[in-house]
């Protein structure tokens, strides 16, 4: 569960939402400057055109104040938004300056569809565009010359390039910034935080497919004397070694979490409570086995657990880190370096 693609689409949202938001009413404004003075030149298809995107425009701006599909209403409204810009360069009464508004497509594009959507999307409007340019001014030799063509094709290569590596490098930027913001800095695990969202993604997901899920709470044993023996810097190492261990044991679908301290969290998706315990026993015996070996000395680490499933032990994240919590307790008034199985686990035990 590495991929931080969810989240960033939801931090993108508001500027994106924002800028359509812009975008929409200038559409508006501007279908009603220009609807009317082409009304006036007698261009009827494409006043009309105009205002019909206008009117497409006050539609989208009230659709899109709530709503949870802002990517499909982006995409909904940029389509008829370039065909509409490529019918008006079309339009054998329409100015050459009409060809200027081309230069908006890429900077459009990258600020509300991304850099892959947005490139593709540019460039194909653009070709269109450049076709459109070169059927309607064939047959003048002053638009046709040399430099002038030039000089608008280097400018749209110019703005096309510079908005794409815009939105590749705030992409890049926004991704790094959500990688820090959700990963314990120490361990490199995610943090509680990443857990959160990603419980909320796996668990609509449990609910859909109506699959199993789990979640694990895990606390290394003694952790304060192995930071009174050996320093917290030992400590520190200790904590990593246990990741590290984590990951060894752990598909790439599961999730581990530092909670704080010397206390994990494990979600384990399409996993019931049974497979679940088998899972913690794995990683329990795996500690175990694995003393840290550091400043010539041998520091043996245990942990215990507990283990909480979705539905039967509660629905949201709180309820089952709670109930895991509990278990946990349990195992270290009971020894130490075990797993405490969730009632479902208990049970299914005792029928077989």
């Amino acid at each position: 569960m590495d991929s931080y693609k969810d989240s960033r689409k939801e931090l993108a949202r508001p500027y994106r939402k924002a800028v359509l938001k812009a975008l929409l009413v200038l559409t508006i404004i501007g279908a009603i400057l220009f609807s009317s003075m082409n009304l006036l030149k007698g261009s009827y298809p494409l006043a009309f055109v105009e205002m019909a995107m206008g009117a497409y425009s006050f539609i989208v701006y009230r659709a899109i104040r709530y709503t949870p599909h802002l990517e499909r209403w982006i995409i909904a409204y940029l389509i008829p938004f370039f065909t509409a810009m490529m019918f008006a360069m079309a339009t054998p009464r329409a100015t050459s300056a009409v060809h200027a508004w081309v230069l908006l497509i890429p900077i459009i594009s990258h600020l509300l569809m991304g850099r892959r959507l947005g490139l593709a999307v540019s460039v194909f409007y653009m070709g269109i565009a450049a076709v459109i340019f070169l059927f309607r001014h064939l047959d003048q030799p002053e638009m046709m010359q040399a430099l002038p063509i030039t000089n608008i094709a280097v400018i749209s290569l110019c703005i096309l390039v510079f908005s794409h590596v815009y939105e590749v490098t705030r992409e890049t930027s926004e991704r790094q910034l959500m990688r820090i913001a959700q990963t314990d800095p120490l361990t490199g695990l995610a943090n509680r935080a990443r857990l959160s969202d990603i419980f909320e993604r796996e668990r609509n997901r449990a609910r859909r497919y109506d699959s199993p899920m789990s979640v694990l709470v895990l606390d290394l044993d003694h952790f304060k004397d192995v930071n009174d023996d050996h320093g917290h810097e030992t400590g520190d190492v200790a904590l990593q070694h246990v990741a590290r261990i984590f990951r060894e044991c752990l598909r790439a679908t599961d999730l581990a979490a530092r909670l704080g301290g010397e206390e994990f969290g494990i979600l384990l998706s399409n996993t019931n409570s049974q497979q679940a315990l088998e899972v913690a026993d794995k990683i329990r015996m795996a500690v175990a086995s694995a003393p840290l070996n550091i400043n010539n000395s041998v520091v043996r680490l245990t942990l215990s657990g507990g283990v909480a499933e979705l539905g039967i032990d509660g629905d949201t994240l709180r309820e089952l880190v709670r109930e895991a919590d509990l278990r946990l307790y349990q195992a270290k008034d009971s020894g130490r370096n075990q797993i405490v199985p969730s009632i479902s686990s208990l049970a299914a035990t005792a029928r077989t």
